[in-house]
């Protein structure tokens, strides 16, 4: 989540409501991904190597052409939205998701909500 002055507050999801426990999965580099609870669908382009527990809107994150399951809604803290072609990053930068399809539901892992990734300065042209 960033804050207006530039700062990045990361906020775990139990301390935001009580967490229910999540599944780790295993993933590649483009393994395409979408919110159980919401239309946000997402793109791995960066692992850490290992499994992870990601969720996209409070619930566990599921394989592209899974059925979603309506019953289910957004957790409380984890209602920010996706922006489209927005890249997702973790706190160590090593877990990034590209947003191509938003919704209310927001990216974490482990809990902590995943925040947008800052461009890149561009060279100077001299």
């Amino acid at each position: 989540m960033q804050l207006g002055n530039g700062s990045i507050q990361w906020l775990r999801q139990d301390e935001l409501c009580l967490r229910s426990p999540s599944m780790s999965i295993t993933l590649k580099p483009g393994t395409r991904l979408i919110s159980a609870v919401c239309s946000t669908e997402m793109i791995v382009v960066k692992t850490p190597g290992g499994d992870v527990e990601l969720t996209i809107g409070g619930v566990d994150a599921l394989a592209a052409g899974t059925p979603r399951d309506d019953s289910a809604s957004i957790v409380a803290g984890h209602d920010g939205g996706t922006s489209m072609g927005k890249r997702y990053i973790d706190i160590d930068a090593t877990l990034e998701l590209l947003c191509t399809k938003p919704g209310p539901g927001v990216p974490a892992v482990g809990g902590i909500l995943l925040v947008i990734k800052g461009s890149a300065p561009l060279p100077s042209s001299d």
